[in-house]
């Protein structure tokens, strides 16, 4: 009894869920031959629509799909894929990292307080790179360092 029962009720919903899928292909058919053109979509609407592709499969999609080829649809999938999975959240941000505010003040403090020493050490500096015997390239690389670290 329960058996039948069950039966017929989720037969009753298969029914009622074909019914209403058939509604809206009709009503989507009507919408489509009213709107000429491209429809422009967003991001996340290319987003929505990926993942219920891919959950519908390639050869459903043939059937349904209107506002892109199911070949684009799964396309976008594989970008949204790639993009949640490509580490960036992870990542850190590029260059060299910030100087605690404590430190860079008592350098310019130090700085303030006995100028003669950055002059000393850019004289220092400059004589042991003239020094050197080095190939032009290394001479550049090397005055080029030493004026961004003054």
């Amino acid at each position: 009894m329960w058996a039948r029962m069950l039966a017929y009720m989720t037969g009753t919903v298969d029914q009622e869920l074909l019914l209403r899928n058939e509604y809206l292909a009709a009503e989507n058919r009507i919408l489509r031959a009213k709107i000429k053109g491209r429809v422009l979509l967003s991001d996340a609407e290319k987003a929505t629509l990926a993942e219920i592709a891919y959950r519908l499969g390639r050869k459903a999609l043939a059937e349904v799909a209107a506002v892109a080829t199911p070949e684009t649809l799964l396309t976008w999938y594989r970008k949204l894929i790639a993009k949640k999975f490509d580490g960036s959240k992870h990542r850190k941000s590029l260059g060299r990292p910030r100087i605690d505010e404590a430190i860079e003040g008592l350098v310019i403090r130090m700085a303030k307080e006995n100028p003669s020493a950055r002059t000393a050490a850019k004289r220092h500096s400059t004589f042991q790179h003239s020094t050197w015997k080095r190939s032009r390239w290394a001479g550049r690389r090397a005055s080029s360092a030493n004026r961004n670290s003054l």
